[in-house]
């Protein structure tokens, strides 16, 4: 009888369990997708809460009335403002902002996140891959933020038009219907998309060279990020976008404004139809309406917004930390 050696009583090798890949879009960072969208709901809330009142001013800039138009500065807006209306209009429809500002970054963030990680396979200088993540981020949010940043600026420049938020929704489904809700959603994307690739690739860009020459870098890694550093990036990220894409912003502004207290109402929503009437009622310049307030809205808007989201989301990294370790 055949011996067989103890070589050859090896154990046969066995394939491998297949697990199917799955993709969880929960853990950028570490961070759950829930806390992700809450970090973007907080970060957007404070930015727009805290910087209304400019946007009061930028809109009232904006906004065309039948009178020949006159160059309107910002200080002269601000006096206007508080002359015919008081200091309370300022504030006039920020709770329309409130009720948008919040759902609309929490999903703003977490689709960045989201699409970050995974268009960029883990390459920190991938640039395109930030501002593409930007692009699907903003077509995302602006779906939620449009109806009430519509109601917003009705709020802003109408002054006695409506009693408040819910009134205004109230006329304006009854006399215009649910799609003047989204009569500038085309225009808001097209004026988004651009802006937020700049200001994400601007902001990823701005965050690296200053964590490479960051005094506060002793050992490398995220961690060591001061609030400086993303305050900065994102005020650079925030005005570099804001003034690039103000010439959409002014047409965004005169849909969603139109028929309200003697503003131009346009035959058709067309973003070409607005142009042409601007280009005509005001030249060239009426394209840059509103751009200095814009830029003051948006860099210091980006570097309060950046600062609290990257801040909170190190809280809930600290939280995931000590959960783990527990």
């Amino acid at each position: 009888m055949a011996t067989t050696s103890s070589n050859d009583l090896r154990p046969i090798p066995q394939p491998p369990d297949f697990h199917p890949a799955v993709i969880v879009p929960s853990q950028p960072h570490g961070l759950r997708f829930w806390q992700l969208m809450v970090a973007g709901s907080i970060a957007g809330s404070v930015e727009h809460m805290a910087m209304f009142p400019v946007d009061t001013i930028k809109t009232h800039m904006q906004a065309i009335r039948p009178c020949p138009i006159k160059p309107v500065g910002i200080s002269q807006a601000f006096r206007s403002i508080i002359k015919t209306e008081g200091p309370s209009a300022l504030y006039r429809g920020i709770w329309a902002m409130g009720l948008g500002a919040g759902p609309a970054h929490a999903v703003y963030f977490s689709f960045y996140e989201v699409s970050k990680k995974y268009l960029s396979g883990g390459d920190p200088n991938n640039s395109a891959a930030h501002a593409v993540s930007g692009v699907c981020a903003t077509v995302a949010s602006d779906a939620v933020f449009t109806p009430m940043d519509m109601v917003k600026q009705r709020l802003q420049i109408g002054n006695g038009t409506y009693k408040g938020v819910w009134d205004c929704v109230g006329r304006v489904m009854r006399e215009e219907g649910f799609s003047a809700f989204y009569a500038s959603y085309r225009t808001t994307v097209l004026m988004n998309a651009p802006f937020t690739a700049v200001h994400f690739a601007t902001y990823e860009a701005v965050k690296r060279g200053l964590r490479e020459f960051s005094p506060e870098r002793v050992g490398g890694g995220e961690e060591e990020e001061g609030w400086l550093i993303y305050a900065t990036a994102g005020a650079a990220a925030g005005g570099l976008a804001a003034v690039v894409t103000t010439p959409l912003d002014v047409v965004k502004t005169q849909l969603q404004c139109q028929g309200v207290c003697g503003c131009d109402r346009f035959k058709s929503g067309s973003i070409s139809d607005v142009f042409r009437t601007i280009l005509k009622k005001d030249g060239y310049r009426g394209l840059a309406r509103g751009w200095l307030p814009r830029m003051l809205f948006h860099a210091p808007a980006a570097a309060i917004c950046w600062s609290t989201y990257e801040t909170v989301k190190s809280l809930f990294q600290d939280v995931n930390g000590d959960s783990n370790t527990a």
